[in-house]
């Protein structure tokens, strides 16, 4: 998993509330379990005229104009700027695989849905739950500037915005040390690899009937 530290990135409005998971990606795309190639998919509902089909030739696909991400200035961006209880729905972890592989590293809102919330830690991309007087004004400088971009230091725990004003967010500890190091799950488990080594041996020495058995 991609670790987190500081990032700086152009900012793209997703202005609607309860967007969820099936929005994010839809359900006919989640066949695959690679956690790649998910990116082109990501919010086509929205992003295409056409009705989306895995295996289909994306650049032949008629887009939306009207929306965000399909707009010249938004191309490139990282940080996803939503409105309130954003992943709502069902628990498919390949909504932050969507977003991760179309290149966001981040997603600001007044709150999540709690799976998906949890989720997005687990797959390296960062959820920031402002209060949503905050993302209001996000959102007028967004719309307003364009090029808009923020800079998030986990460390820190804190939003950059363009003049150097600082915006304070909130992380679990443990997360944090996650997403610091670039832990998931199995990262974080072999973090102790020579701990369970040590034990293996000790306990194949102390019963070694029990690894005969298993052969």
């Amino acid at each position: 998993m991609k670790a987190f530290t500081q990032h700086k990135g152009l900012v793209a409005p997703m202005d609607r509330a309860n967007v969820d998971t099936d929005l994010i990606i839809p359900k006919q795309f989640l066949k695959s379990i690679k956690r790649t190639g998910f990116g082109p998919n990501l919010f086509d509902e929205l992003r295409y005229l056409d009705e989306g089909q895995p295996g289909q030739d994306h650049s032949k696909r008629p887009l939306n104009p009207d929306f965000a991400l399909n707009q010249a200035r938004y191309q490139g961006a990282s940080v996803l700027l939503a409105r309130e209880n954003f992943g709502c729905g069902s628990s498919r972890e390949h909504a932050p695989w969507a977003l991760d592989d179309h290149g966001f590293r981040a997603v600001i809102a007044p709150s999540f849905a709690d799976i998906f919330f949890n989720n997005c830690f687990k797959n390296g991309l960062l959820p920031i739950v402002l209060d949503e007087s905050i993302v209001d004004q996000l959102f007028e400088e967004t719309l307003a500037r364009e090029g808009y971009q923020l800079t998030i230091d986990l460390e820190q725990q804190q939003v950059v915005k363009p003049d150097g004003v600082p915006i304070s967010f909130q992380v679990d500890s443990f997360r944090k040390h996650c997403l610091l190091n670039g832990f998931d799950d199995i990262g974080l488990t072999l973090e102790d690899a020579d701990d369970i080594r040590a034990y293996e041996q000790q306990r194949r020495q102390r019963a070694p009937w029990l690894f005969d058995a298993v052969r």
